[in-house]
């Protein structure tokens, strides 16, 4: 072997050296990648699995209606209570989905949102402040762009509070909350042949708390502070130590007394099991 023949071996074994190194290299990058994927994709396998067993989601649909073209005046006091009960319930751990001067179609959307997230585990809770209508036996939460001139017009635009609640049973949820703050005097209501005041009666589901601002029938005029007399004696209770139930009943006692009777919210009851707005409190 010549000079120029061991040169060139040399040189193919540096070469082949080199290679060997460079593939080693990307070898142990490749396995170090996959070994992060799989700590990665174990963390998450390890946190989902770590959640505490039973935990207990907390989701509400707070709507405010306020701007009826209809009405002589706006109703600010909706729109003010449902911001104020938004920031309450999210304090205590709530999901919030809040709707202002909701069409129709916006309305419709929220409940179908609602109906998406609730699970078996799940806490609802659903609001509403401006005008109802009941038509038959159920009472309608109207939208801002209802165009109502007779009963059948309710049915056709308006959204049943016993249709939502209905929902909520059959997606399961554990418990169910309902605070309506409609029984107002409204600009409808006169149009029909014969019409009722107030709402109806609200049929009450499995494992549901319902509050209204009035007795079935009756209504009530807004007084002239930020918010309604329900929401505002409801917040003064809602971070009060104790159930829902004794949150709501609180609520009802102490409007009743203060209006000396004229104004007598109603609350129904078919929980089975104790219910917290705190999460102190579970």
């Amino acid at each position: 072997m010549n000079v120029r023949q061991l040169d060139i071996s040399r040189r193919s074994i540096v070469l082949a050296a080199a290679l060997i190194g460079t593939v080693s290299l990307a070898i142990g990058a490749h396995a170090a990648l996959n070994m992060r994927s799989f700590d990665a994709a174990r963390a998450v396998s390890t946190d989902q699995v770590t959640n505490p067993v039973g935990q207990t989601s907390r989701l509400a649909l707070v709507i405010g209606n306020g701007h009826y073209p209809d009405a002589s005046m706006p109703l600010t006091q909706s729109i003010n209570d449902a911001r104020a009960l938004s920031s309450s319930l999210r304090k205590n751990g709530f999901d919030v989905d809040m709707v202002e001067d909701a069409s129709k179609d916006d309305m419709v959307r929220a409940v179908n949102r609602l109906k998406s997230r609730i699970t078996r585990d799940t806490t609802v809770m659903l609001f509403f402040g401006g005008y109802g209508v009941q038509a038959g036996r159920e009472s309608y939460m109207l939208p801002v762009d209802a165009v109502i001139w007779k009963e059948s017009d309710v049915r056709r635009q308006g959204v049943s509070i016993e249709g939502v609640l209905e929902m909520m049973k059959e997606q399961g949820a554990k418990a169910k909350l309902v605070v309506v703050d409609a029984s107002r005097r409204n600009p409808y209501e006169r149009r029909f042949r014969s019409y009722s005041h107030g709402l109806a009666p609200i049929g009450t589901p499995d494992n549901a708390l319902i509050l209204s601002s009035a007795s079935p029938g009756k209504v009530v005029d807004d007084g002239k502070g930020e918010h309604s007399t329900l929401v505002g004696e409801l917040l003064n209770n809602l971070n009060a130590q104790g159930t829902a139930e004794s949150v709501f009943n609180k609520t009802r006692v102490a409007i009743s007394r203060a209006s000396e009777g004229d104004q007598v919210p109603t609350v129904s009851s078919s929980l089975l099991e104790d219910v917290h707005f705190d999460q102190a409190g579970g």
